[in-house]
């Protein structure tokens, strides 16, 4: 027999006098003299074998106290699996993943535009010469934050395409047609009927200094 099954075939014998020994208490080691061959009882060793102890014999009261000792750890491992169990049952339904907010919704975006708005209501703005720079930062930025970066890089490169200049559109307009004049019309000479040292009255009554 190969060495490593005469071990595996040792541990097993040695795991089965161990469990035999909850019910007699000891556990002899038995070594053939001629071969080497361990054995493993909980009675007497066969003639011709070494003996050796391996778990000495202990009283009856032993051997109950700890077979209450076994019964009691079961029943401990039991009770905590049932709470484990109920706690499991009465533990609310794992929440479902939050929706993505989208960066126009985002807490960065809200920030952008609030500095952007106090950067277009700062009194005197318009004598700076930094202002225009300044509120083109602060309005890109704002892009980008509510945009998000792909939408703000679409964005760039529309403007980008559309900043090429192109040829100028010139349109005439045709002249307008003159409409002549209407002839003046020269007002009657009034009709002067009498006059005294200081004025001059006509026949519809009007006064003319004279």
């Amino acid at each position: 027999m190969p060495a490593h099954h005469g071990r595996a075939l040792g541990a097993v014998l040695f795991a089965l006098c161990l469990g035999a020994a909850s019910a007699h208490g000891q556990v002899l080691r038995c070594t053939d003299a001629r071969t080497g061959a361990v054995t493993y009882t909980d009675g007497s060793c066969d003639s011709g074998r070494q003996a050796e102890q391996v778990l000495p014999a202990r009283s009856p009261e032993a051997l109950a106290r700890e077979r209450e000792e076994a019964a009691q750890a079961i029943a401990r491992k039991e009770q905590r699996l049932r709470e484990e169990a109920a706690a499991a049952a009465l533990a609310p339904a794992p929440a479902a993943p939050a929706a993505p907010v989208s960066p126009a919704e985002s807490a960065r975006c809200a920030d952008s535009r609030q500095q952007l708005q106090d950067l277009l209501n700062r009194p005197g703005r318009a004598t700076s010469p930094a202002y225009a720079e300044q509120r083109a930062a602060a309005r890109q930025q704002m892009e980008l934050d509510c945009l998000g970066p792909k939408a703000y890089g679409e964005l760039e490169q529309s403007r980008a395409q559309s900043a090429v200049p192109s040829a100028p559109v010139i349109i005439v307009q045709p002249p307008r047609p003159q409409r002549p004049l209407p002839p003046q019309v020269q007002p009657p000479r009034p009709q002067i009927t009498h006059c005294n040292v200081f004025r001059c009255y006509d026949r519809n009554g009007n006064i003319y200094p004279r």
